[in-house]
């Protein structure tokens, strides 16, 4: 930014950026997240076991992986104006295509082409956000980027919640339509860098680990993928958010089941659930501000505290009764230590490797968390079929937790 420009516009400029990014990826999830409100519906209709369901689950959380490995890169490559765009018009039509299963395949085909296409949401939000925001202020940013994302999946439990009374298949074709305004109103109001709205784009930090390969040219793919792989603390960072990540969505998928029961239609306590991604939301603004203010930067000791209080959480609602009037205020504190250390994770991407691969960052470790991810949905979901008992999400949570905790308290005298 230049001396000419007045601060207090590029201010105003970049808060805007950051909400419209906001505004779209908050209907994002609308796309991916309605799944497991129609798990039951699905189940009692098609004739398929939970079981079949979890790697229906697994094959969108795969796909998405992949296809954060790929977008990511793209959107270092060519901007993530676009591609966030597209991604969430052809999530709409993979959501409807869906809603038109008649068996096993109906369900699983479109819905891991379904992952690949969402996967163009998250990693080229990242990058315009990267590319507005500098370090200091990067925890909070991200903070708010996955309260976003957070507050997605609260409409998406909601409209789900409501619409499971028409049926399972309307829950594929009646949220999505939010995706689609998000989208458009993302599409008119972003501008990817500071440069394409007058201003002057920011440097990147020096201390990073990609700021002095070939600063003068274009990165190849091998020269982005190669900063990260030998990145150690990186590394150590993606297989913490690998298992922080299995319990998230161990709990975004399962969760709904568990509090819907066998009269799926007329449940009482399906409204519980939605006290799952309120806390998950509240946690993301409070890591990424603690990692800011508290530990100066330091990304890696926040996100021990809070995967270890989780895994206790977690233990606690195994105890519980799905009726018990503990079961909210529990669940919310679950979900709140649960996905609070998302912000941290994010903001580790340009930390360690610099703003100038963000997008190759946020996609490679967005790679391990949904490749973690895929590998619990189908074991969840056998433990329920084998157990009898939906108590058993609880469980794998509490582990996947301790084990992401353990991980990342490798690298916090680093990060």
């Amino acid at each position: 930014m230049t001396e000419s420009q007045p601060t207090s516009s590029f201010a105003t400029a970049r808060v805007k950026t950051l909400l419209s990014v906001m505004f779209c990826y908050l209907f994002y999830y609308t796309g991916r997240q309605n799944f497991g409100f129609a798990i039951p519906g699905m189940a009692e209709e098609l004739h398929l076991t939970k079981a079949q369901l979890g790697w229906c689950s697994s094959a969108l959380l795969w796909s998405y992986a992949i296809g954060q490995a790929i977008n990511g890169q793209l959107a270092d490559r060519f901007g993530g104006r676009t591609l966030m765009s597209l991604g969430g018009m052809l999530s709409f039509i993979m959501n409807w295509i869906t809603s038109f299963a008649g068996g096993l395949a109906g369900v699983m085909v479109p819905w891991a082409g379904n992952g690949f296409v969402q996967s163009m949401g998250w990693a080229p939000g990242s990058r315009i956000l990267s590319n507005w925001w500098d370090k200091q202020h990067r925890g909070r940013v991200y903070g708010w980027y996955v309260f976003a994302a957070g507050m997605s999946s609260v409409v998406t439990y909601v409209m789900a919640a409501t619409i499971v009374d028409f049926g399972w298949r309307w829950i594929f074709r009646g949220p999505v339509v939010l995706m689609l305004l998000g989208c458009f109103v993302f599409w008119l109001v972003v501008r990817e860098r500071p440069s394409q709205a007058g201003y002057e784009d920011l440097l990147d930090e020096a201390d990073s680990a990609g700021e002095n390969i070939h600063p003068e040219r274009d990165l190849t793919w091998w020269e982005r993928y190669k900063v990260g792989f030998t990145c150690v603390p990186f590394l150590f960072g993606c297989v913490a958010i690998g298992f922080q990540n299995l319990a998230r969505y161990g709990l975004l998928v399962w969760v709904p089941v568990h509090f819907l029961g066998d009269d799926w239609k007329n449940s009482p306590q399906k409204w519980v659930a939605v006290a799952l991604p309120v806390g998950m939301a509240i946690g993301a603004v409070s890591a990424g501000w603690i990692s800011d203010r508290v530990f100066d930067g330091k990304r890696a000791t926040p996100v021990v505290i809070f995967l270890a209080i989780a895994a206790f959480c977690a233990g606690g609602m195994v105890m519980l009764d799905r009726s018990s009037m503990l079961a909210l205020p529990l669940l919310f504190l679950t979900g709140f230590f649960v996905y609070g250390p998302q912000s941290a994770f994010w903001a580790l991407c340009p930390d360690l490797l610099g703003k100038r691969l963000a997008g190759t960052g946020t996609g490679m470790m967005n790679f391990f968390a949904y490749l973690f991810a895929g590998l619990g949905e189908p074991l969840i979901g056998h433990l329920i079929e084998s157990q009898h008992s939906t108590h058993m999400v609880f469980r794998v949570v509490a582990v996947a937790c301790v084990l992401g905790a353990t991980m990342m308290s490798f690298i916090r005298k680093t990060a």
